[in-house]
């Protein structure tokens, strides 16, 4: 489909392949359609596609095995391409995927991936790029887990989820927040009431106003 073709090429992985290359990509492309709190895969499953996200969130999470807690280690937007680790090595989902709204993605199958990089290996450097920048998010968010406590994480992800934006609707749930900030939703809880106390937000149900962003800034360091 010729709207696969467009969107595949204004990411970076697929911008340098030729037009007939991409075709045949986007050809066994296929858009999937996902509501909220559809799993799109799990942890341990074996893979076969990779994934654009064309509207919606997608979180990529890890749970705990005892007590099923949730870990958020990223959070998919429009534009951004996931799922991709398995067309290296064939191994399991090291995370799960599940819609936070209502998603629209193309699915991309690993086979015509593969046939695109055999018939092009410069396009592996743009893989490679893809992996690099896995990478550093990875880096930061250990670096944050061992630097910030649980108050500083806790203002770095509402700094990230209000985008540049001084008013924004929070769009995930408490618990999601919580799984993002790697703790429980009590403690994100009594973060943001002290951010409240001391003026530096504002909340009403899911709408957030940041009043002091270099205060909130500053605690996220």
């Amino acid at each position: 489909m010729s709207e696969h073709l467009e969107r595949l090429a204004r990411t970076p992985f697929f911008a340098d392949a030729s037009t007939p290359l991409l075709a045949m990509v986007a050809d066994a492309s296929q858009t999937r359609t996902l509501v909220r709190g559809d799993v799109l895969f799990n942890e341990g499953e074996p893979p076969d596609s990779m994934y654009l996200v064309t509207s919606g969130r997608i979180a990529i999470a890890m749970s705990n095995p005892i007590d099923r807690r949730e870990s958020v280690v990223a959070l998919m937007e429009p534009g951004d391409l996931f799922g991709e680790l398995g067309l290296l090595d064939d191994g399991p989902r090291s995370a799960m995927a599940r819609a936070l709204e209502r998603s629209e993605l193309i699915e991309v199958p690993f086979g015509p991936v593969r046939e695109m990089l055999e018939s092009d290996p410069r396009l592996l450097w743009n893989f490679t790029r893809l992996l690099a920048g896995r990478l550093r998010a990875m880096d930061e968010v250990l670096a944050d887990s061992v630097f910030l406590d649980v108050t500083g994480r806790t203002a770095k992800r509402l700094l990230e989820l209000a985008n540049g934006s001084d008013e924004f609707q929070l769009p995930v749930t408490q618990e999601e927040l919580a799984g993002m900030v790697g703790a429980s939703r009590e403690r994100v809880n009594k973060a943001i009431a002290s951010f409240i106390r001391l003026g530096w937000l504002q909340q009403q149900d899911r709408t957030y106003k940041i009043i002091q962003r270099d205060r909130l800034e500053l605690r996220a360091r």
